[in-house]
């Protein structure tokens, strides 16, 4: 077991990194030394909350001077792969964000840093820490479902493009609704498949809401439309080496009855649900629906990322397992490249 407590660091000090600074200081083995942002009053009040002594605007100084054991990277996507790169080479295990980068080819990148530099790389997915899925995953793993045929995910908002950030900007972030919380389904339905290799995608996208003004009701009014370039909605379709296929909808904005988060399975013998958990069977001679009696009450966005923050601290500073290595994230990302690059087409494309 390590001695002392696994300095760590922050770059980018968003809302994100507020997140993981409150499950950091539930930790006792952590210290949470430095942030680097080009913000300084972003800096300040986690300063002030967490205790955080040194504040940086260029996180390449923050490497250098700090020399942290691990960093919470929590910039904007198009950020995340030189920021990880630059800390694994500083000696730092990190933990990234979701999605990967902004495309697998960064991604690659990044994998190819920390197996140089002999350090750890995670990626940000914390769906698959969420009890409902392990109920799942563990019904997938022993051989409930014999194989797993297809999976549906959703990822749909009715009205609900972030009126902050740069969500909106598809040259800082990638992508719209389906890289920034379709990635969120796709990766727990993906992870709780067994992980297969994606072979092909097909995709479209439609952009009709968001970069038009709005005076509608709803939660998040006023978003900067003039500077709106991703979709509003997507939708896609996976294949992958075994022969199982992923169906995906993805929306910031849709005209629907409500807000969908959730994934379906169907299987040779066994199909299920995710929210609420339920498998689907046949049992002598009838057709069973059946859920879990009981379920860890830890379902909230909080508690399961706090599995995830846990989980990382085990894994660089206990050498535990990791349950989301960044090679899951290189596949989702690789997923998420091929609907982008089929709807530009108007083709299936091919994943190498």
């Amino acid at each position: 077991m390590p001695k002392g407590k696994l300095r760590v660091a922050f770059i980018g000090a968003g809302g994100i990194a507020g997140a993981h600074m409150r499950q950091y200081a539930e930790m006792d083995d952590i210290e949470m030394v430095a942030m680097a942002d080009i913000h300084p009053a972003g800096m300040e009040k986690w300063a002030e909350q967490y205790g955080i002594e040194q504040s940086f605007s260029d996180y390449k100084e923050m490497l250098r001077n700090v020399k942290p054991d691990a960093v919470s990277v929590c910039t904007p996507n198009g950020l995340h792969a030189e920021t990880s790169i630059a800390a694994l080479r500083a000696g730092a295990h990190v933990l990234v964000e979701k999605p990967l980068a902004m495309d697998a080819r960064e991604g690659k990148r990044m994998l190819d840093a920390a197996k140089k530099a002999k350090r750890k790389l995670v990626i940000g997915f914390q769906q698959r820490f969420d009890p409902k899925a392990q109920f799942v995953k563990n019904a997938v793993d022993s051989g409930q479902f014999g194989q797993v045929l297809f999976g549906r995910v959703q990822a749909l908002r009715r009205r609900g493009i972030p009126n902050w950030g740069v969500f909106g900007r598809k040259e800082l972030q990638g992508g719209g609704p389906m890289i920034d919380i379709g990635v969120h389904v796709l990766e727990v339905t993906h992870y709780v498949m067994g992980s297969p290799k994606p072979v092909a995608a097909s995709g479209n996208v439609y952009t009709y809401l968001g970069n038009k003004k709005s005076n509608v009701v709803c939660q998040w009014p006023n978003w900067d439309h003039k500077t709106y370039t991703v979709e509003d909605l997507a939708v896609g379709q996976i294949r992958f080496e075994n022969g199982a296929t992923i169906h995906i909808e993805s929306s910031f904005a849709a005209h629907i009855e409500k807000n969908v988060w959730n994934f379906q399975l169907m299987g040779e013998k066994s199909g299920a649900n995710w929210d609420p958990p339920q498998l689907f069977t046949d049992d002598n001679g009838y057709m069973i629906n059946s859920e879990p009696g009981w379920l860890p009450r830890n379902q909230d966005f909080g508690s399961i990322f706090a599995l995830k923050m846990r989980n990382f601290v085990d894994h660089v500073h206990y050498n535990k397992p990791t349950m989301a290595p960044a090679e899951h994230g290189l596949m989702v990302q690789k997923m998420l490249d091929g609907i982008y690059e089929s709807a530009t087409k108007g083709k299936e494309v091919a994943i190498r």
